[in-house]
């Protein structure tokens, strides 16, 4: 077990994956908040589909936008996920109610995983937290 002055060493594979997966989703993230934050047409279309007023679209761009940064930030970024996770259960819900496919919902749920796959790879605290054990 390391010390608080002993850092723990992570194989290349796990540092470059961890980084890899969290960098594609707040890529993804970041490319939803700001289509939904300059009002395009999709974005406005796929929102109003699901049964939300245009008028909240920016605000939604505002919120999800600044919770990716915040997982972005290795300082902030288990605060990010736990909100990210939120985030995206909000859209199963949505697309559950709106009766959408199963592509739409498990895309979702796929990328809460990634938003957490990818934190545990990179980040101690969370594999701390969570930690995997081999039976």
């Amino acid at each position: 077990m390391a010390t608080a002055t002993q850092p723990v060493s992570v194989s290349k594979w796990t540092f470059w994956t961890g980084h890899i997966a969290s960098g594609l989703v707040g890529l993804f993230m970041l490319f939803d908040g700001v289509m939904k934050l300059i009002k395009q047409s999709f974005a406005v279309d796929a929102t109003v589909k699901l049964g939300y007023p245009e008028s909240v679209i920016v605000g939604l761009g505002i919120v999800l936008t600044a919770i990716t940064v915040l997982y972005l930030i290795p300082r902030t970024a288990v605060l990010g996920a736990i909100l990210l996770t939120g985030y995206l259960g909000g859209a199963v819900a949505s697309h559950l109610r709106a009766g959408d496919e199963v592509f739409t919902i498990v895309f979702a749920l796929v990328f809460g995983a990634l938003v957490w796959g990818g934190l545990w790879l990179r980040d101690e605290r969370v594999r701390n937290l969570v930690p995997l054990r081999q039976c």
